[in-house]
């Protein structure tokens, strides 16, 4: 009886621990797979993880207001998407001066590079050889040439703004007649070139035949050629009515100008520029009314689709679909264009509800 008593106890001992083991080998398990799900959400949340959205922003020339409007609108796109941002470029506004940029990008291996074209000739070959290394190439505020881009962000439709530019400056003439000239930025850049173009048409619209364009000169998106510029303006056509200014390097330059000879109220200003940087002028008469498109947005979107085209959710084709937070629905144009939306008019009654 005894023998059979310990026996019985042995067997409970033995079924006690295999039980207990069982437990461990359970726990041990369940332990296993929830490090290993922390450890996959850690991967994919790691600050490597997220740098492997990489996008690198080139303008004309830095140290320029819009640019770096632009760029604020970036990184706030890069903090939502957990992605890195900066913003590299040139002190002088020039193709050749934008290519070294993209061929240091291209070695640094980025995942996309949006860029302002100075001249889209001059940097499509760098930009061409960036795209065969994999690097996603996004134009934003002026376009590189065709075939060198996977997608064009563009601030507002070509032909609006064109026509636009006009009809202020047939707002500024008296009864819309008079000499009017263009102080662009640099000879090459597509927008302001694209931009005449439609002015040009559009001057010849019977509405528009007071007006005469007398000169067309570029300030090269540098403040103090701008102003020389402007100053030649001026000189070479006393009876100029209105200054159109389409960038806004060249409207601050050309109301500075046209306050410093005493013109300001006599010569009429307007053209596309910031806010921020019109706002005295804006008030003080010098310009009455200006226009531009929401230049942080510009950065914010541009962002966006380069992350959308690093992530495959799109190409670039034409008719594909996306979403922006904040800033809704897109369709990707003909030439692989995206725009923004329409351009908003600045006055002395709205212009203290901007701040950029």
């Amino acid at each position: 009886m005894d023998m059979d008593m310990d026996m019985d106890i042995g067997m409970m001992r033995l079924q006690s621990k295999r039980h207990t083991w069982q437990r461990a080998l359970a726990l041990t398990t369940s332990l296993s797979l929830a490090v290993a799900a922390l450890m996959t959400s850690v991967v994919a949340a790691s600050p490597a993880a997220q740098a492997r959205l990489n996008v690198a922003f080139l303008p004309k020339a830095v140290n320029n207001p819009y640019f770096d409007t632009a760029a604020r609108g970036s990184q706030k796109a890069a903090g939502e998407l957990g992605g890195s941002f900066k913003q590299v470029g040139p002190s002088e506004a020039t193709g050749a001066a934008q290519v070294p940029f993209i061929q240091d990008l291209t070695t640094q291996k980025v995942s996309a590079i949006a860029v302002s074209a100075d001249d889209p000739d001059a940097i499509a070959p760098a930009l061409r050889a960036a795209r065969a290394a994999g690097i996603k190439i996004v134009g934003y505020d002026s376009s590189p040439a065709e075939g060198a881009y996977d997608v064009f962000v563009n601030q507002a439709d070509t032909q609006g703004i064109g026509e636009s530019l006009v009809q202020m400056a047939c707002d500024e003439a008296p009864n819309c007649a008079g000499d009017i000239a263009i102080l662009s930025a640099t000879s090459t850049a597509t927008n302001q070139n694209a931009w005449i173009a439609v002015m040009q048409q559009t001057l010849q619209q019977a509405q528009y035949s007071g007006l005469n364009l007398v000169d067309t000169v570029y300030g090269n998106d540098d403040d103090q050629t701008s102003q020389q510029q402007a100053q030649g303006l001026l000189q070479a056509h006393p009876n100029l009515a209105v200054i159109v200014a389409p960038t806004s390097v060249g409207i601050a330059s050309a109301a500075k100008v046209l306050e410093d000879t005493g013109n300001a109220g006599k010569v009429q200003l307007t053209g596309l520029g910031t806010p921020n940087s019109l706002k005295a002028y804006t008030k003080d008469g010098t310009i009455k009314e200006f226009a531009l498109w929401n230049v942080e947005n510009l950065g914010y979107l541009t962002y966006y689709v380069a992350a959308k085209l690093v992530s495959s959710e799109i190409k670039g084709t034409p008719g594909e679909a996306f979403s922006v937070p904040t800033l809704g629905d897109y369709t990707v144009g003909p030439k692989s264009v995206v725009v923004l939306g329409p351009p908003q008019v600045f006055n002395a009654d709205n212009i203290d509800q901007f701040n950029f």
